[in-house]
């Protein structure tokens, strides 16, 4: 099968299993160029594992700190002549390369939310590790099913309290235009809090913690954001951002949960605006970030997923120092995003952004470029027009 981006909305429906694991590759090479992270975990559980920043944790316990990891994560598998997600060949693309270097990889294809998977997870543990010392929780769906009503509920990306209106891009076609997004309901901001909040991050530790399988010094870690004033109505003040106060709150609980036991710490970590499936749903968010990369690319702080997680763990989780909170407790990583320089400069920029300049003013061909990475596609060495078997078994 020759393997082409098919592009709808704001995701693409294909993946190419070789560009994914080229993507894989990019990012074990970084990790690798900035040495070992010598203080840094042994027995890593990822919860949201297959993409952006789950992934790029995996990757950096893994390459950077010789870490055993089992990933947990809800992918469509490949079948024959059906393609699998790009996260699904994300997965095995790690496995291989870990398993190649003798590191021990495993994988939990299912729902998170659900008591079964956290019950197989933990038996794994038991099996195989004994306990592990960082819990990542980096899950970002759009529906949750609750282990205890079976009640489905699904998140949305509206405001608050009253419509919210500002410009956006089609990233697709390159098309700058107004939008207004009503405000959620009462029922629509309890269902985002329940899929996006901190209650399942809750549930996880608490399971955990019961089973036994929390070693000494036990760090847990979420990832936020909170953006830029111009993004906050749709985003720290909107749905996402109630659900993110949620996921604060559970942070706090579960800190003190894991002190109190004689474990270590949880946080809640801060991180830049970048390119994934998430953010790509988000409206008014694509423009500001492909105005963002455009600057920060300028000045030379531009990260991605990889190179956020590589500093997070080396200066922030593992660095042998104690972690920098901002005045909310929180570790930020999105510090040089939000320079005040960089900021000035979305401010004069935004207002003057129209459909014929966007390529001027913006980053959107590199937006494009990320954004189809992220499914394998636009990567050096590829060949794109060759036949590749799509079906590969997760390993």
């Amino acid at each position: 099968m020759v393997i082409k981006p098919r592009v709808r909305g704001f995701v693409c429906v294909t993946s190419h299993p070789e560009g994914c694991a080229a993507h894989i590759q990019q990012q074990i090479d970084y990790v690798k160029s900035k040495g070992t992270i010598a203080a840094g975990p042994k027995n890593v559980l990822v919860i949201g594992s297959s993409t952006g920043f789950g992934l790029a944790s995996r990757i950096t316990a893994a390459f950077g700190a010789g870490s055993k990891t089992i990933g947990v994560f809800f992918e469509r598998p490949s079948e024959e002549d059906r393609l699998g997600t790009a996260g699904w060949y994300n997965t095995i693309a790690f496995t291989e390369k870990a398993r190649a270097e003798g590191l021990y990889a495993r994988n939990f294809n299912g729902d998170a939310f659900s008591d079964e998977i956290k019950t197989q997870v933990i038996d794994a543990i038991k099996e195989d590790l004994g306990s592990v010392d960082l819990i990542v929780y980096s899950l970002a769906s759009p529906r949750r099913t609750h282990p205890d009503t079976g009640a489905v509920h699904r998140s949305v990306l509206k405001p608050v309290g009253a419509p919210y209106s500002n410009r956006t891009v089609d990233t697709d076609r390159g098309i700058v235009s107004d939008i207004t997004i009503e405000p959620a309901s009462d029922a629509e901001i309890a269902d985002t809090v329940a899929v996006m909040g901190g209650d399942d991050w809750e549930r996880w530790i608490n399971a955990l913690d019961q089973a036994g399988v929390l070693a000494d010094g036990a760090t847990s870690v979420a990832y936020s954001y909170i953006g830029p004033e111009v993004t906050w109505d749709i985003y720290k003040n909107g749905t996402i951002g109630l659900a993110k106060i949620d996921l604060e709150a559970a942070c706090k609980r579960i800190d003190a949960l894991l002190k109190t036991k004689g474990y270590g710490r949880a946080l809640v970590s801060v991180n830049k605006a970048l390119v994934s499936q998430a953010s790509s749903a988000i409206p008014v968010v694509p423009l500001y970030i492909s105005i963002l990369y455009k600057l920060m690319k300028a000045k030379g702080t531009h990260e991605g997923c990889i190179e956020q997680m590589q500093r997070l763990f080396a200066t922030q989780l593992y660095s042998g120092e104690a972690a920098t909170y901002d005045e909310a407790g929180r570790v930020r990583v999105d510090d040089w995003e939000m320079q005040p320089d960089i900021q000035a400069a979305v401010k004069e920029i935004w207002p003057q952004i129209t459909t014929e300049n966007l390529e001027e003013l913006t980053d959107i061909v590199g937006y494009r470029a990320e954004f189809l990475k992220m499914f394998g596609f636009g990567l050096d060495g590829i060949d794109y027009e060759a036949d590749t078997e799509p079906n590969r078994p997760m390993l």
